[in-house]
């Protein structure tokens, strides 16, 4: 089978195609032939080496996968040959095959296709654990939602519409008519406004910039209210930052769920979350998608098809 595998860390050029023997699953495994596979920002944070998540290379990227059950390990019984599914893996999603633990495999929605299937996991899990698990929104609680047009962002936000809350979001002004059509309740143009200084009252402020804006997203919250961060390296404040203020402060480091996903499947089946993908490229170009991914202009999620 065709894997994208890296000999080295640096840019998109590193990527590159290789063949390699096609896996056999396990107990408690199924083997997946991958119909699509999500880019994520963390790809490119572990192919160049500023997130080592996988150790030395050679490895292979890819956190997001939908495809088909093409055979399954010993012992399953909830998957079979032929059945549609979805997961988030811990890497190696840029191939043809892939072994997925059954525990963290969902039946896919079927008026969703591969494509959209593939854009979901990894944010769909993020956002819930940062806004329902730790957050705990519900109807009239403010969130604050930081890159919310981009592919962990417009996620988020239809997520916590469907939990009722008041969404305010931030990103640049030629993005606020999809976020409206997300359901933001408050658009904000980081660029023209400040934000630490408009806000206040914030429930649970979801950051996926880092740096200054944990400082800065902070003064918006309530006493006792939250900011989540899944930016693990550089969150830009720390727990007795937060405290110092009274609030709460949860980094978030997802895990796959196959559990949490069901519940992701249900709001995409009921047409309650529908993911915005902004290109599809096939897997051999794998290096191209990192490219515009990296060039900030997309919206939404870029996904690479192995058909």
């Amino acid at each position: 089978m065709r894997v994208i595998s890296q000999r080295r860390l640096g840019g998109p050029e590193v990527l590159e195609v290789v063949e390699v023997e096609r896996p056999e699953p396990r107990a408690g495994e199924v083997l997946v032939r991958v119909r699509a596979v999500g880019v994520n920002p963390v790809d490119r944070l572990a192919r160049s080496g500023d997130a080592p998540l996988f150790g030395d290379p050679p490895f292979t990227l890819g956190w997001d996968v939908s495809g088909v059950v093409e055979s399954a390990g010993q012992d399953v019984t909830e998957f079979r040959p032929g059945d549609e599914v979805f997961a988030m893996i811990r890497g190696g999603g840029y191939a043809e095959y892939v072994l997925i633990r059954t525990e963290h495999l969902a039946p896919k929605p079927g008026n969703v296709d591969h494509v959209h299937a593939a854009a979901v996991p990894a944010a769909a899990l993020t956002s819930w654990l940062a806004l329902v698990d730790n957050g705990q929104i519900g109807p009239g609680r403010r969130v604050l939602i930081h890159a919310a047009a981009g592919g962990v962002g417009h996620v988020a936000v239809q997520i916590a519409k469907a939990e009722g809350a008041y969404v305010i979001a931030t990103a640049r002004a030629d993005k606020h008519d999809f976020l409206r059509e997300l359901g933001v309740d408050e658009p904000i143009d980081y660029t023209t406004t400040d934000f630490a200084h408009s806000l206040r009252d914030v429930d649970v402020a979801f950051d996926l910039i880092g740096g200054d804006y944990g400082p800065r997203t902070l003064v918006t919250l309530r006493p006792g209210g939250l900011l989540a961060s899944a930016l693990l390296w550089d969150p830009g404040v720390t727990q007795e930052d937060a405290e110092a203020r009274g609030v709460r402060f949860a980094p978030i480091s997802v895990q796959p769920s196959g559990t949490t996903l069901r519940k992701v499947a249900s709001l995409l089946a009921a047409g309650r979350l529908r993911p915005h993908v902004s290109a599809t490229l096939p897997l051999e170009e794998a290096a191209k998608a990192h490219e515009l991914g990296a060039s900030g202009r997309t919206q939404g999620k870029i996904v690479l098809t192995a058909p």
